[in-house]
């Protein structure tokens, strides 16, 4: 649970709050602690969740919300994790939450790092496509986990993995589409360069 909560939230933080959140208010798992279950909690993750539901679909806003929880999303999957390990201040505990940590900082790097390659395509489409499909597998992954932790254990860490390489793949992509973007914004700096005020230029076609 420590080590799916974590590649979870590296995702969608929010998502994964809510969820335990629910699974243990509604008495579906035992496990959950109760500061996830708390009504204020679950209001907060559902209103958060909301806003990243839109904000993750937009083409670019996506890659601004993904700067803004780079420190958001591993320290969330540190607290979920060190809550889910239990025994306040203990090495556990300590332990749980650096791999939490840890894992959702890995997983929300491969999170950005495809969302900078999808945005390379210009239809907006593929953005809404890959963030469903985020959100679908955050949702099935912990729900598995509820139920069967040591194998949702096994799937996230196969989906990291893969998410790693395919951001690896993805790499060159990601190149070149800043350069191409340098390029263009050079291009149009010397066309206006070249094309001076609007004062300079002649009017109409007389002397």
């Amino acid at each position: 649970m420590i080590f799916t909560s974590g590649w979870a939230s590296g995702i969608n933080a929010y998502a994964v709050v809510l969820l335990l959140g629910v699974f243990g208010a509604t008495g579906l798992s035992d496990d959950v602690p109760g500061a996830l279950q708390r009504t204020d909690v679950l209001i907060v993750a559902g209103v958060l969740f909301l806003c990243e539901a839109v904000a993750d679909k937009i083409p670019y806003v996506d890659n601004v919300w993904d700067s803004v929880h780079t420190v958001i999303r591993p320290v969330a999957g540190a607290v979920v994790a060190a809550l889910l390990a239990g025994e306040s201040g203990s090495l556990p505990e300590l332990a749980a939450g650096a791999i939490g940590g840890t894992t959702a900082l890995m997983s929300h790097l491969v999170k950005a790092g495809t969302r900078m390659a999808v945005n390379t395509s210009p239809e907006p489409f593929s953005n809404i496509v890959v963030s469903t499909a985020e959100d679908l597998a955050v949702a099935g992954v912990i729900t598995f986990a509820i139920f069967h932790p040591v194998a949702a254990s096994v799937v996230a860490a196969v989906l990291l993995g893969l998410g790693v390489a395919l951001v690896v793949f993805l790499a060159s992509r990601i190149r070149r589409f800043r350069r191409r973007r340098a390029q263009r914004r050079a291009e149009r700096g010397m066309a206006v360069a070249e094309a001076g005020p609007p004062a300079d230029r002649p009017v109409g076609g007389g002397r």
